[in-house]
């Protein structure tokens, strides 16, 4: 089981699709500027685990999707721009649980 939350963010075309299809003659959906990070949390067991750590994660601005999996103790969090890894730190003690650091 995971959880997902997500924030708009700007899209425009672009040659590569986000499946890595490239030049398939139709501009495709793409967050310009994204950075995807992938933490290690540990203590997540559950669905619960997973909606408590994302929903603190996405609170930290910049912040556009986040995908916690219990099952792999691994969140993965696109962004606007790097975060600071004290405020992921945060948010994840404040939901809880443990930041390991990055996978």
């Amino acid at each position: 089981m995971t959880a997902e939350t997500e924030t708009p963010v700007a899209a425009t075309g672009s040659c590569c699709s986000p499946a890595g299809a490239c030049h398939g003659g139709e501009a495709a959906d793409v967050q310009v500027g994204a950075v995807t990070t992938v933490y290690r949390v540990s203590g997540m067991s559950c669905g619960h685990c997973e909606g408590a750590v994302s929903g603190e994660i996405s609170e930290i601005e910049g912040v556009a999707s986040v995908k916690a999996v219990a099952a792999t103790g691994e969140v993965t969090v696109v962004s606007a721009a790097p975060l600071d890894e004290e405020a992921v730190r945060a948010a994840v003690d404040e939901a809880g649980y443990e930041l390991v650091g990055l996978a």
